[in-house]
């Protein structure tokens, strides 16, 4: 399930929404469950989900810990960019 819009320049860069959440569990032995919400409030499914590990937020954030991993809420939206195999980063729009 991903239903996140590439951006059109790099195929390992995908567009966030400008309310978009990420839900990290932690929990997993074969890394990071990324959950990628388009709006907290929206009470929509999620638009994708990922494995792997989200190692730096760079887009203006808050974070919010959990029990069992985190959330970062974005403020002004940004890109998920795939660094390496299964390493995530947060880049501003």
């Amino acid at each position: 399930m991903n239903h996140l819009q590439r951006v059109e320049a790099d195929e390992e860069s995908y567009r966030l929404a400008r309310h978009a959440h990420l839900v990290v569990y932690t929990a997993r032995d074969d890394g990071d469950l990324l959950t990628v919400y388009d709006c907290g409030a929206a009470q929509k499914p999620p638009s994708a989900q990922f494995i792997g590990h989200l190692v730096n937020v760079d887009a203006p954030a808050s974070t919010e810990r959990t029990p069992t991993g985190y959330i970062v809420r974005l403020e002004a939206g940004g890109r998920l960019v795939e660094q390496t195999d299964g390493e995530w980063v947060v880049r501003p729009a």
